[in-house]
């Protein structure tokens, strides 16, 4: 009998279904060892070697590992491919032995990729653990010396992450941004006119006054406009005609995966990747932490032939299309995010709504990289009044190619059709109008606009996205409404503090550089105890000196404007603890009333219509909307429902 160990049971019954009965599949349900939960677990003082210790909830499965490893032949690790897989893969060599140990990885769960793995094991990449190690280290250090100084300068139970902390410094940004923004008001002008020769009506706007971009700021600029465009003479001072071809999207990676899956079904990166998660270990995707562009040569064929004989020849370019990553970790060896069978277009079954939806995303995205580009024909009409330049663009699809498997958005803006018209044509007008309008203040950051930020600043790696989004709204530093984060009170006390008093530690080209050398570790090129040693030093004073001298920081509080029922003093304020919001006494700790916090949305419960719907959260920081009647009235969604009219009782009458 041969021993596969690998992370999950659902990647265990996946390798089942395929291997033969010469192999027994076993999990490890995760790690099995890590740093002690109740002390630092780094000797500082020793080059920082991490003193790992078996996971205590574990101990039933190492045990298990260990009795069926003495009656294996050979024991194959099967980890994830990368470096968290990596360091697993390396702690059950550690509890098991290296005698029989043999280290296999695969990207794809079918059974030709395991079998060839199984023809090739491999030793453990001590450079990839190394880099893990690193990471994990490095990580608690800055916790474990910084939480402590959080509850001592600010509220007992905070704690702060290296890149969590960079995060949330990005959305108190954002948070600032927004209150200092101004609006502007500006004016758009349009005017419909008519070409008699093309019998045919539509819009221009103006573009240009002069050979200046049009301004219109005031509505006395737009009807001083308004009055010289309703009398002027709509001459066509030039037509241009062009064919567009726009070519595919790259196939996905990490980033790009949770980006889509955030814009188009409105999930979480956590979400994301825990469903992603469930299609690889059911052998329907390629590994889902990666943030290569690569395919293999094999891939790219099937999915060609697989394109040529649906949608036909036309639609398959003449030689493949290969994408370059850009990144200077991402290796070669492994894959962009692809189905592993492009001929299974339904993926997982129907009753499994959020597989098939996201697998339905991938096999799309997978597919469309390796067609033709689509052509469109795309016309431009220049129309001149006077001193002033108005202008309509309008585009028409010659032929869709990718977008047959990625069609345009239903909601897109309706294509424009443009008549076909001459230079020098007279047109007549048939109305003008303008448009009051104002600048808007920055958007707020959403899941995948955070997640590409992070990316373009060098931060984070494909299997850190979704944990530190989901970290800092857990810790009640974010909350997330209608898809937009908020930065908290707490969240921005926490975030001012450690940017005032540690700004090279949570600064974005420091953090990018500590991201760089984990990936020199991973790649062989540097020690990892060089980096740590460097920073840990002078971020160890640091510590010490803001500890004496920092002054304690007051979280905001926002006033409700109502007395202390208990002690009659103070004033209701709302608090953020670790579960969310609160309402307590302004005196605290000298009065310790406290209270519930629901805040209305103002509109009626869709379901009783009696209750008001409230916005509720979870213990892990999600919001969702409930009827105030609960639990009389159980009425809940993830999503806020629009107002709607509610029957009033008529009137009693008397005659």
């Amino acid at each position: 009998m041969n021993l596969i160990i690998v992370e999950s049971p659902t990647k265990a019954k996946t390798l089942g279904k395929f291997l033969g009965s010469d192999y027994t599949v076993e999990a490890t349900m995760g790690h099995i060892k890590d740093l002690p939960k109740s002390t630092l677990g780094v000797d500082v003082k020793h080059n920082f070697k991490p003193e790992y210790v078996d996971v205590e909830k574990r101990k039933e499965t190492i045990d298990g590992l260990k009795a069926k490893s003495k009656k294996a032949k050979v024991i194959y690790i099967a980890s994830d491919p990368d470096r968290e897989g990596e360091a697993i893969a390396s702690h059950v060599r550690e509890i098991l032995g290296k005698g029989k140990t043999k280290r296999i990885s695969f990207h794809e769960i079918t059974k030709e990729a395991v079998e060839e793995a199984l023809k090739t094991p491999r030793d453990i990449d001590e450079h990839l653990v190394d880099a893990q190690t690193a990471r994990r280290v490095l990580d608690r250090l800055v916790g474990y010396r910084l939480s402590p100084l959080l509850w001592k300068k600010i509220r007992i139970g905070l704690s702060a992450g290296r890149v969590q902390t960079v995060a949330l410094r990005l959305i108190v940004e954002k948070e600032r941004e927004i209150a200092k923004f101004k609006a502007d008001e500006y004016w758009d002008i349009f005017s419909k006119v008519k070409s008699k020769k093309a019998k045919a009506e539509f819009v221009i706007q103006l573009t240009k006054i002069g050979e200046k971009p049009a301004e219109v700021k005031t509505k006395g600029d737009s009807d001083k406009i308004l009055g010289t465009l309703k009398k002027g003479r709509y001459e066509i001072r030039d037509v241009k005609k062009r064919e567009v071809s726009k070519n595919p999207y790259p196939p996905f990676t990490t980033s790009t995966m949770t980006q889509a899956a955030a814009r188009i079904f409105g999930w979480s990166s956590k979400k994301t990747m825990s469903v992603a998660q469930k299609l690889y270990e059911e052998g329907l995707i390629t590994y889902h932490r990666t943030d290569s562009l690569n395919l293999s040569a094999s891939a790219i064929e099937k999915a060609r032939t697989y394109i040529k004989k649906t949608f036909g020849d036309k639609y398959a370019p003449e030689s493949p299309r290969i994408y370059k990553t850009q990144s200077k970790v991402a290796q070669e060896a492994h894959e962009a995010i692809r189905p592993t069978n492009v001929t299974n277009r339904e993926g997982a079954s129907a009753d499994q709504q959020d597989f098939s939806r996201l697998y339905d995303l991938i096999w799309r995205r997978f597919v469309a990289c390796q067609m033709v580009a689509s052509i469109s024909d795309e016309t431009v009409i220049d129309v001149g009044v006077s001193s002033y330049l108005l202008r309509a663009s309008g585009q028409v699809t010659k032929f869709d190619g990718w977008r047959k498997v990625i069609p345009a958005k239903k909601d897109a803006e309706e294509v424009i059709v443009l008549p076909e018209v001459e230079k020098g044509e007279i047109l007549t007008l048939v109305k003008t109008w303008g448009e009051q309008k104002f600048t808007l203040a920055p958007a707020r950051f959403n899941e995948a606009s955070l997640i590409k930020t992070l990316e373009a600043l060098g931060i984070g790696r494909p299997s850190t996205y979704a944990p530190t989004i989901s970290v800092i709204q857990t810790r009640s530093y974010v909350e997330k409404t209608e898809g937009k984060f908020f930065a908290t009170p707490v969240g921005i006390a926490v975030s001012d503090f450690l940017i005032e008093n540690f700004p090279g530690v949570f600064d974005y080209q420091f953090t990018a550089k500590m991201e760089g050398e984990l990936d020199d570790i991973a790649n062989g090129t540097l020690s990892w105890e060089k980096p740590i040693k460097e920073f840990f030093g002078p971020f160890e004073k640091k510590v010490s000196s803001v500890t004496k001298n920092a002054k304690r920081v007051k979280i905001a509080v926002e006033k409700l404007g109502k007395k202390c029922p208990k002690c009659d003093k103070g004033e209701l304020v709302i608090r953020i603890g670790r579960f969310g919001k609160f309402i307590s006494c302004s005196r605290f700790p000298d009065c310790d009333f406290t209270d519930k916090y629901t805040q209305k949305v103002g509109i009626i419960c869709p379901e009783c219509k009696k209750g008001d719907v409230i916005i509720k959260k979870t213990g892990k920081g999600r919001q969702f909307f409930g009827c105030s009647r609960y639990p009389d009235c159980k009425w809940a969604s993830w999503k806020n429902p629009k107002p709607q009219a509610v029957a009033q009782p008529a009137e009693a009458t008397s005659k």
